[in-house]
């Protein structure tokens, strides 16, 4: 029997940095028994990037205008399809819902479509659409599969897969003398928690003097969070390290001694779709505090991987980071049960449960 072969098609890929990026560059890396061609849009270095991995990777010009870049991805996509002729398409994104809608009609190939959970909320049309003309939806937690029911998904044709961690073996070398706590996430959404982080530090110090924050991510809130910091007297006990390397965040990470973001949902519902971060931070031994609300319900176990707490309220988040900067025995513990969970979520697990949906839905399988 031939190969399966599937046309991916996202908005986000590497060089660009984020989640959805990572997921579909990780899931076109790990098949094992898929050929597979990406569609994406161009973005500074990527050509460089693109000749220095062993992918089938073809990209529209992306232009000044966002949206028109999302217009000549679903033209192109269609074109794509013609001549490549998979067996099935993975949309990484609603907006790529009207290219696979319009492919799925004219050539009759089955679409599966990731639904990771702010999108859905952000642009419910779009959604309802692209949900409505895909034979397969890949929901990212119970969160997103809620979300996915609310727009119309019949349930039926949702699979749960979380996306997965580059699982490695705890770090060896020591944490930092000063107990630090560590955030990874893009000060761009105001319901990551930055604002509640700042505020629950002024409360942790009382208990914990020495209490550092690192922040790894940048973004348009970022002299917010500065100001916020001076007026809670906490700006010398907070080190903005920007966007930076994924070996300088490795670092970061392996030195800290707990991983803190408390999301919350935001107005419109969305939020975190899974928070593979916390995972991310549970692979390097990190107990984590999240807030009891979204995709973390899914990613951590309270009290055994890390602490889910009221997300809006600083105290809670101050009294739970108190607990594990002063009690390293109960962190190491949990953090020693994240990186033993995390081991279920390493990528090749996840890339191959991906790939037997796509043969699923390919009639293959």
């Amino acid at each position: 029997m031939t190969r399966l072969r599937a046309l991916m098609i996202t908005p986000d890929f590497p060089p660009q940095a984020g989640g959805i990026q990572r997921v579909a560059h990780r899931l076109a890396t790990g098949f094992s028994a898929v050929t597979s061609r990406v569609l994406t849009i161009d973005a500074t270095g990527a050509r460089e990037w693109d000749a220095g991995q062993d992918l089938d990777v073809r990209r529209v010009a992306a232009g000044r205008a966002h949206r028109l870049a999302i217009v000549r991805l679903d033209a192109g996509a269609v074109l794509q399809a013609r001549r490549f002729r998979p067996d099935v398409v993975l949309a990484m994104h609603i907006v790529a819902g009207p290219a696979a809608a319009a492919i799925r009609r004219a050539l009759s190939i089955p679409v599966v479509t990731y639904l990771h959970a702010k999108e859905v909320a952000a642009s419910p049309r779009l959604a309802r659409f692209a949900i409505r003309h895909s034979d397969r939806i890949v929901a990212v937690s119970q969160h997103t599969t809620a979300l996915a029911a609310a727009a119309g998904a019949d349930l039926r044709r949702v699979t749960v897969i979380p996306p997965g961690v580059d699982w490695h073996e705890l770090p060896t070398q020591p944490r930092l003398a000063a107990p630090t706590i560590v955030t990874v996430a893009r000060i761009e959404d105001s319901y990551k928690g930055h604002d509640v982080m700042v505020r629950a530090l002024a409360l942790v110090r009382a208990r914990v003097p020495e209490a550092r924050w690192a922040i790894v991510g940048d973004g348009a809130l970022r002299a917010e969070i500065e100001r916020l910091a001076e007026v809670e007297g906490v700006g010398d006990a907070i080190r903005l390290y920007g966007a930076v390397s994924d070996q300088r965040r490795d670092q970061l990470l392996d030195r800290a001694h707990v991983f803190a973001m408390p999301s919350r949902l935001p107005p419109n519902g969305g939020g975190e779709g899974f928070g593979i971060v916390y995972l991310e931070a549970g692979v390097h031994g990190l107990p984590v505090i999240a807030g009891r609300v979204g995709g973390a319900l899914d990613a951590v176990v309270d009290g055994t991987t890390g602490l889910l707490v009221d997300p809006t309220d600083d105290r809670a988040v101050a009294q739970a980071l108190s607990r594990l900067l002063a009690d390293r025995r109960y962190a190491a513990r949990l953090g020693a049960a994240g990186s033993e969970r995390a081991r279920a979520f390493a990528w090749p697990k996840i890339a191959g449960r991906v790939e037997q949906l796509l043969a699923e839905t390919a009639g293959r399988a």
